[in-house]
């Protein structure tokens, strides 16, 4: 049950931007431009594949399965994200992307993790210096979207199609239109 009295027909951080809708506004912004918006080389796929590896390490059920159902409709492949989220290092995807995902898991752990290692290990697998920037802020953003969403003990679904509907708007439509309502679950 939330901490606070949220739209019960809203699950996860869907719930809190109907709520306050003047903090929705520039959090939805931000997620847009980090990871629907064109990006000079990482498809939206692999950043939906960070934001989910970033929140299944922080054990955030919302966050985690609804962007892996947006990485899902990205990539066209489920599998993939369950892969990502179980061991990255054995996980169909390219090295540059494995680099990467070390990098965002660093900074789940703290921004003082990230070593130069960390970084020269990506740019020798072909990371550039806006993928390594944003990167950090995505596994940054999405820690503190993590802890947003478990922070107020929002409720999140238990039934995977509501994930993939989800998953689909996004994908399809990005974050700046609104969600559609979900019959919340009963908690008894």
């Amino acid at each position: 049950m939330p901490h606070i009295d949220l739209p019960k027909e809203y699950p996860g951080i869907r719930s809190l931007f109907v709520f306050r809708p003047e903090t929705a506004a520039p959090l939805n912004a931000l997620v847009q431009t980090l990871l629907h918006n064109p990006h000079p080389s990482l498809s939206p796929g692999e950043r939906e594949l960070i934001a989910t590896y970033v929140s299944s390490l922080n054990n955030c059920k919302y966050c985690s399965t609804v962007h892996g159902a947006i990485a899902k409709h990205h990539l066209l492949n489920g599998d993939v994200v369950q892969q990502v989220k179980t061991n990255p290092e054995t996980a169909p995807i390219s090295n540059k992307l494995k680099a990467l995902l070390k990098i965002a898991w660093q900074v789940q752990l703290s921004g003082k993790e990230v070593s130069s290692s960390h970084v020269e290990a990506a740019r020798k697998e072909g990371a550039t210096d806006i993928e390594i920037h944003d990167t950090v802020l995505i596994a940054a953003a999405f820690s503190m979207f993590n802890r947003y969403v478990d922070g107020l003990a929002t409720w999140a679904p238990d039934d995977p199609e509501v994930y993939d509907r989800m998953g689909k708007q996004r994908a399809e439509e990005g974050y700046l239109t609104p969600p559609f309502k979900i019959q919340p679950q009963s908690t008894e």
